[in-house]
């Protein structure tokens, strides 16, 4: 039949709009979602696509386009920790749905070792993606400053280091979710309330710790005394909880940092005898369900939904690849979430 491409060979564009008895130029404005074809056109040119196969050559869509229809996500962290820790399981997650929900293609760039900034920053350079999700919370780390530099559309998850000029963000309130975790083991009627936090180099955690101090007024003296770091894992807040009990014997309330150093706290303390939440009222940060409603007991503590997170980052940077402009500083709420802990 005229208009059918030969048996074997991939069909074109000009073989849809040769079916659909339509002109190339309409066949491309359909194929192409654009708004200025007629319902009848659509119909037709829809329906020969579909009989006969028919799949967009990607590389020449990017000639004309300039896009590549791909959204990187990076993030510095060891590989090892990324794998290991549910937090970033559940970033990941969530913009491989959202980015599949919109038909875009993720770009997965994981680890911080030698050489690993200077090949991300060639990437991003290179044309291969049309923006980039970027987690990059530790103090020492150059994408920041690298971005500012490409001409690319970016969105950060949290707050990076230094000056926020030229960069975008969505982060979770940290601190006021510091806060609340502390006021409600205050409201508990707890009065001796430690902290175990998280790596100083992240600012989440420094946030975190910045709720804490606002709610129980503690100064310096008492900033050392009742706190320690737990480095956001389970076996460094189980150590931090050890050190705080020796330190700090009559505590009867732990604000976590999070639920991963939650957990640890808790197998501490049942190692002491100390029961939960009878003796030590125990809350936690994430709210994450792999963790916090499967502890032991299950855990109070802080949601923050990244999920939400995600999402609000992926809908501001496909406003920034189109050309629309978006705010600069994005800070989602928190809430508690009350369980048998505290």
């Amino acid at each position: 039949m005229a208009g059918r491409p030969l048996a074997g060979a991939r069909p074109t564009l000009e073989d849809v709009a040769a079916v659909a008895g339509v002109s190339r130029a309409t066949a491309s404005r359909v194929l192409n979602s654009s708004p200025r074809v007629s319902p009848e056109a659509h119909e037709a040119v829809t329906a020969a696509a579909l009989q006969l196969g028919y799949q967009p050559n990607q590389a020449a869509r990017t000639l004309v386009t300039r896009r590549t229809g791909a959204i990187a996500m990076l993030v510095s962290e060891p590989q090892a920790k990324v794998f290991d820790d549910p937090h970033f399981g559940t970033l990941v997650r969530a913009a491989a749905s959202e980015l599949a929900r919109i038909d875009t293609q993720l770009v997965l760039m994981l680890g911080l070792g030698e050489g690993a900034h200077g090949r991300a920053e060639r990437f991003l350079r290179g044309g291969h993606v049309d923006g980039a999700l970027l987690f990059a919370p530790h103090q020492d780390d150059p994408l920041p400053s690298t971005v500012r530099k490409l001409h690319l559309p970016c969105v950060f998850g949290g707050r990076p280091w230094g000056s926020l000029r030229g960069l975008y963000t969505v982060d979770s309130d940290n601190e006021g979710g510091g806060f609340l975790a502390t006021e409600h083991l205050l409201n508990m009627g707890r009065k001796t309330i430690v902290s175990v936090t998280g790596p100083d180099d992240e600012l989440s955690s420094r946030d975190r710790l910045a709720g804490w101090i606002r709610a129980t007024g503690a100064g310096d003296a008492e900033l050392t005394h009742l706190t320690e770091c737990g480095e956001y894992t389970r076996e460094g807040g189980y150590h931090a909880m050890n050190l705080l009990l020796h330190r700090v014997p009559k505590l009867d309330g732990v604000f976590a940092a999070n639920d991963l150093m939650a957990v640890g706290c808790l197998q501490a303390l049942r190692e002491a005898n100390r029961r939960v939440p009878d003796d030590v009222a125990v809350v936690g940060f994430d709210d994450n369900q792999m963790i916090a409603p499967h502890a032991d007991p299950p855990l109070t503590t802080v949601r923050q939904d990244l999920g939400d997170q995600v999402r609000k980052m992926i809908a501001n940077l496909t406003v920034l690849i189109d050309g629309g402009s978006v705010r600069k500083r994005e800070i989602l709420p928190v809430q508690l979430v009350r369980r048998e802990s505290a």
